[in-house]
């Protein structure tokens, strides 16, 4: 079921998109989570620096 995902995202408009997965430090416990968005390519470094 992947690859139907992956080829679908490849054409038309979805190839602009980037899925982005970033370790977010919990303040609580200190246990690393992972955020993880489809980003258009021009904000992905945007999205990596915020915190």
């Amino acid at each position: 079921m992947a690859k139907k995902v992956i080829a679908t995202i490849q054409t038309g408009k979805g190839r602009h998109y980037a899925k982005v997965i970033r370790m977010v430090k919990s303040p609580k416990s200190g246990a690393y989570t992972f955020k993880e968005e489809m980003v258009h390519n021009d904000l992905v470094k945007e999205f990596l620096t915020q915190k």
